[in-house]
């Protein structure tokens, strides 16, 4: 079954407030056409938004990692969800401008996406667990 993005029931999304006025001030930043720009825009605005401490558990929030199942190949990576500015080049880290990583902002646990990846490919992509999250850790204010 090939359905778009638009014709998927995306999952409801829980952002930070602390994250939220970071990300809004990285878009400003950015032109106003950009791609990822645009694609951060477009998820931040479905987000409902929680002050830190409020928080759940199991919710990807900025600098959370997370186990992730690529569920075309099965493949198992656990990737950082990080600031562009932190981005290296170990390939555990994940921009929240590319489009995975603005896709895993807010997502719970056993969410599920369809995303597509830099091949054109449409991957169904799902949160296995959060092995990592600052505010769980009581990092309130990282």
């Amino acid at each position: 079954m090939n359905q778009t993005l638009a014709e998927q029931a995306l999952p409801k999304i829980v952002l930070s407030s602390l994250d939220l006025d970071r990300l809004d001030q990285l878009l400003s930043r950015l032109p106003a056409k950009d791609p990822a720009r645009l694609q951060l825009e477009q998820e931040l605005d479905r987000g409902a938004v929680v002050e830190p401490a409020a928080m759940p558990a199991n919710i990807v929030t900025m600098n959370s990692t997370v186990r992730l199942r690529l569920l075309k190949t099965g493949e198992e990576p656990c990737l950082t969800l990080v600031y562009p500015k932190d981005l290296d080049a170990s390939g555990d880290k994940v921009s929240v401008l590319a489009p995975v990583g603005s896709a895993l902002l807010g997502l719970s646990e056993g969410d599920q996406i369809h995303w597509p990846m830099p091949d054109g490919e449409i991957q169904p992509i799902q949160v296995l667990q959060l092995v990592y999250q600052p505010e769980r850790a009581g990092q309130l204010h990282r």
